[in-house]
């Protein structure tokens, strides 16, 4: 019987794509260069990766491995291995061993092939930082290793597939797009008009690869969770992120450093702010009973100079929530009571879990590990928390891992440590301590969540804040391939926790949760801080490397004092802007909308969600008046 000879046909090849192994057992990440091909194997249509051949062996694998020494050679990209500082939680439950997937290897680490036809995904990277990364999925549901191009080529590669297949978006999720045949009748858009990559050459990821400043923001983070989504295989594209009916906005997904308005209008004189004398009369407040009987002047007198050191432990329980501003002094006292139990009942649960029990819990065993590492390095400068077996370091440990057992779907979540540290500090008080940690969590969770969904939004915030006062700095920073402003990411995380001196923070924390004069004061405090370091941005004509570098450097350098003026200054330039854009009045709490816009925010909804998508998908930017239909808030004045 006669054999026929296999036909193949090569049909595209590209080298410099490397497979990342991330493989975290080995606390490595081994990324292995090689070829991405489409060939067809007697008529069937294949992807095929292989390694680069040297001497008939495979080159040696590329290692991005944790030194532990502390030095800059420690920080390269390393996204197999878990951070000293991750952005969410890196504690999950221990799963079960997964099935191979259903596609031919060769080797440990080898090639594989895959036919077209039971390509089931392809996902995008997250953020922006990875455009000449995908991760393809077969369709068993199982994930490959993902893919780095680091010399370009996705885009030739997806007109190569499709000659074979149709690529579909996900309904609910913005990154995942579904692979059809083309007789399916699915509904699909060229990959030209899908925007799935633009081959940039050396793109972030790349540039987070090379140089250490970008992953170790100074000593904070090797690479936080954030980019590290980037590499993140789907668990199963059967299983969406998103929930199902949700609303899936392109205004995060894809680059938040193009900005996505542009306003003709000038922004008048900045007016000239000073700070206010601290509030250092609190009885004056009080009615017979203890009632606080005008809490927004306390808000706007903390708001204008903060609050003496000896008043602070008391205010501090009212800005937090801990106590109702109309509690009279008896239902405090029963308030702390009744919290107090509460308090000591969350902690026996963990106090009495036992080590065998532990042993079966991993998750409980993963966040003790990390509120242990966290611990003793947090505030060690500070005398409440310096030297060994020192009873701080005790309390900020039990509070901790009493917060796991209030919040356990959250849990600890490294950075979390820094936002009690100050806490414990004025209260000086396990319990209080503990319900104020709850009331500023209130505020922050989302910032820890895994979705990363509230961090996306501030940033992107953040870039419409500053197009709008700044758009030849936006341009630069754009240029410079840092228009995400991801080296803000750690100053919104945890509030300028590691930007200030310890003092500082304590007045910038309770100006912050005052929530004036809006609740993204925040922000204008980034813009604030930016606009500070515009000459020597653009003067020195910083690059990418550079411009993460000098901020880092920033560490414990600024004037809190002037940057508050200037944030509120910011604000108030803005908001005697009549033609401010709407987008830019939503973020500084200015819009107000009329009767008409309230019945119908599904129009507004799919016009904004418009005007981003064509923004982002094509770099271009859209004018946004503002609405004659909606009200102009004025800016708040205090004395």
């Amino acid at each position: 019987m006669d054999v026929k000879p296999e036909s193949l046909k090569l049909i595209f090849e590209k080298e410099g794509v490397y497979l990342h192994t991330n493989a975290k057992r080995s606390n490595e990440d081994t990324t292995i260069p090689g070829f991405i091909r489409i060939i067809e194997r007697d008529g069937e249509a294949l992807l095929e990766w292989s390694p680069v051949q040297s001497e008939g062996k495979n080159a040696p694998a590329v290692f991005y491995t944790k030194d532990g020494d502390g030095g800059e050679d420690e920080t390269k990209f390393d996204p197999g291995y878990e951070p000293d500082w991750a952005v969410i939680s890196t504690v999950k439950q221990t799963r079960g061993k997964e099935q191979p997937p259903p596609v031919r290897q060769t080797g440990q680490w080898g090639s594989f092939s895959l036919p077209l036809s039971e390509l089931y995904s392809l996902r995008r990277a997250r953020f922006s930082l990875g455009r000449n990364f995908m991760v393809l999925t077969s369709r068993g549901g199982h994930p490959l290793p993902p893919l780095h191009f680091h010399r370009g080529g996705t885009r030739e590669l997806l007109r190569a597939m499709q000659r074979y297949i149709r690529l579909a978006p996900s309904p609910v999720d913005g990154r995942l797009f579904l692979a059809y045949p083309h007789d399916s009748g699915a509904l699909s858009q060229s990959f030209d008009e899908l925007h799935l990559f633009d081959d940039t050459g050396a793109d972030l990821v790349s540039r987070f690869i090379q140089d250490p400043y970008a992953t170790t923001f100074g000593g904070f983070s090797k690479v936080t969770n954030f980019f590290r989504g980037a590499l993140r295989p789907p668990e199963s594209p059967l299983h969406a992120n998103t929930p199902a009916g949700a609303h899936t906005p392109h205004i995060a997904d894809d680059e938040p450093g193009f900005e996505l308005i542009t306003c003709g209008a000038e922004l008048g004189p900045r007016p000239n702010v000073s700070r206010g004398q601290p509030l250092d009369n609190w009885e004056q407040f009080l009615d017979s009973e203890g009632r606080v009987t005008d809490p927004q002047r306390v808000k706007e007198l903390v708001f204008r100079g903060g609050i003496i050191p000896p008043l602070r432990k008391e205010v501090w329980k009212f800005l937090l929530g801990f106590f109702p501003w109309n509690s009279t002094a008896k239902e405090r006292e029963n308030i702390v009571r009744l919290k107090t139990d509460e308090y000591f009942r969350m902690k026996v649960q963990w106090k009495s879990v036992s080590e065998e029990q532990e042993m079966r819990n991993s998750l409980l065993r993963g966040y003790r590990s990390l509120i242990e590492r966290d611990v003793n390095r947090t505030d060690r400068q500070n005398p409440f928390f310096s030297g060994n077996e020192n009873p701080g370091l005790t309390l900020l440990h039990d509070v901790l891992m009493t917060y796991c057992m209030y919040n356990f779907d959250l849990g600890y979540v490294q950075g979390m440590s820094d936002l009690l540290a100050p806490l414990l500090f004025v209260t000086q008080n396990e319990v209080e301590s503990f319900w104020c940690l709850t009331g500023f969590m209130e505020l922050l969770h989302q910032n820890f969540e895994e979705s990363q969904e509230a961090m996306k939004q501030q940033l992107l915030q953040l870039s419409l804040l500053l197009k709008a006062l700044d758009p030849e700095l936006c341009d630069y920073l754009d240029s410079q391939d840092s228009g995400s402003l991801c080296f803000c990411f750690r100053w919104l995380l945890i509030w300028y926790k590691r930007e200030f001196p310890f003092d500082d923070i304590l007045s910038l924390w309770e100006v912050l949760w005052t929530r004036l004069p809006c609740a993204n004061f925040h922000l204008l405090l980034a813009c604030a801080i930016l606009e500070s370091q515009r000459d020597e941005l653009i003067g020195s004509n910083h690059d990418f490397n550079s411009i993460l570098k000098h901020i880092n450097e920033l560490n414990m350098k600024l004037d809190l004092y002037k940057i508050m003026c200037d944030a509120e200054g910011i604000y108030q330039q803005m908001a005697q802007c009549k033609e401010l854009p709407v987008r830019v009045q939503e973020v500084l709490g200015l819009y107000v909308p009329s009767s008409s816009d309230e019945e119908s925010p599904q129009s507004e909804a799919r016009e904004t969600d418009r005007l981003l998508s064509q923004s982002v998908a094509g770099g271009a930017t859209a004018c946004q008046p503002s609405n004659s239909h909606a009200t102009h808030r004025p800016p708040p004045t205090y004395p």
